[in-house]
């Protein structure tokens, strides 16, 4: 059987660091961070009191009020993201086999605004007075099952839920059924909305979350002597992925080729990646071998970094054990110094990063490194694009998102070239 070739024809976000993909990029390159205090509620006993917030978001802008209150906040960023994406793809659904267009997104968490809305406003006295929305809020799948009810597409429908690794997720299972010619394209992709009481109270309880209250612009720092974990992000990201000869007979603006990806298990912790980077390590081999290319071919590497002091530390060396000397040829950031850590919408909004890389030649930088780890086994050898984008030709670019349960997965996408 003959493997399709697949593209990315259209790209949407709401991040952060902008309410669309063209602002989000623009401040990704400006080394913008997107952290401030938190306004969803009042955190001021928390030990966590900042996050990186979707900023002057209204949904009447997107939706009429009844619709608004069909979805959690997370499934309407989703939405906004997929409807930005449909528009870019210009894809012209009049004349498209809607059972050959299909829709995967991903959600680590799902609902967990509504859930704790509803669960927490539960008065035993009165007893149970649930909104009949409140199953549909929740779950993880909605978001996609909403996206493909606004513009009737039957094909390919679910969610890929695998904590930090999603939306990666999302996108090679789409990149997947689109090459095996069981859809033509798919729009693809995560969103999260995890700033909550429940959520940063979670995570704090784990020590999991950054505790810099005194500066949370600077807080996320991965590969820097000082960094104290991760800052929570919100938002989404949604790529449309298109089978090649679909997309050229249309006469689509094709962004990137997806070359391949690979999943693997680290096997080993709850929480903490391998120390060894072991998980991390196997999933760049298979992703390699899927995309047919070597270590010599990718340029960038849009790390998982997410300012945690094992986690940073393991992708070093996991990216040291696969790449050998071009290690020290390549570009390496973590875009989540700027954005948060978006959980299950993270590698969405990455692997976008990493096609407008491909595409306009340019890396975003890894923002807010003051200081080496002198402690650690972290090789300062290596770019890791430190504070200042930096021009380069990028022909093909590697995207790791890793998960809590050991999930691991990345995605290639390399210079469109026919």
């Amino acid at each position: 059987m003959e493997l399709k070739r697949v593209v990315v024809t259209g790209l949407g976000a709401i991040t952060p660091l902008g309410n669309t993909l063209p602002e989000t990029w623009e401040n990704l390159v400006n080394g913008k961070s997107g952290a401030g205090p938190i306004t969803r509620f009042d955190a001021s006993k928390f030990k966590t009191q900042f996050a990186c917030e979707v900023k002057g978001f209204d949904p009447l802008q997107y939706f009429d009020r009844k619709e608004a209150r069909k979805f959690d906040l997370y499934a309407q960023f989703a939405m906004v993201s997929a409807m930005e994406a449909m528009a870019d793809s210009h894809l012209d659904l009049e004349n498209e086999n809607k059972d050959r267009i299909g829709v995967i997104f991903a959600a680590g968490i799902g609902g967990i605004h509504s859930f704790e809305e509803e669960v927490m406003g539960y008065d035993p006295e009165r007893g149970p007075r649930f909104s009949p929305f409140f199953i549909p809020k929740i779950i993880a799948d909605i978001a996609a099952g909403h996206i493909s009810m606004k513009y009737g597409l039957r094909g390919p429908n679910f969610a890929t839920v695998s904590a930090c690794a999603s939306s990666t997720n999302a996108v090679y299972d789409a990149f997947n059924y689109i090459r095996l010619g069981k859809a033509n394209a798919i729009l693809a992709g995560g969103a999260e909305a995890a700033v909550t009481i429940v959520g940063v109270g979670g995570f704090n309880a784990m020590n999991a979350l950054s505790t810099r209250n005194d500066s949370p612009e600077t807080a996320s720092r991965p590969f820097s002597a000082s960094r104290d974990g991760f800052v929570m992000g919100e938002g989404a990201a949604c790529l449309v992925l298109e089978e090649l000869e679909h997309a050229l007979a249309r006469g689509a603006r094709i962004y990137a080729e997806v070359a391949g990806g690979g999943l693997s298990a680290d096997a080993y912790h709850l929480t903490a990646s391998h120390p060894e980077g072991l998980g991390a390590r196997l999933v760049m081999l298979n992703a390699l071998e899927d995309a047919e290319l070597k270590p010599e071919d990718i340029d960038y590497i849009n790390v998982h970094g997410t300012s945690t002091p094992v986690g940073d530390l393991s992708e070093v060396k996991a990216i040291k054990d696969v790449f050998g000397e071009q290690a020290y040829k390549l570009n390496i950031s973590s875009t989540k110094s700027m954005t948060g850590h978006l959980l299950g919408a993270a590698g969405a909004i990455e692997a976008a990063a990493s096609v407008l890389a491909v595409q306009n030649d340019i890396i975003p930088p890894t923002i807010n490194h003051a200081e080496d780890d002198k402690d650690a086994e972290i090789d300062y050898q290596l770019n890791f694009t430190f504070n200042k984008a930096q021009k380069r030709e990028v022909r093909a670019a590697l995207s790791n998102t890793f998960g809590f349960g050991g999930h691991n997965a990345s995605v290639i996408v390399k210079k469109f070239k026919k």
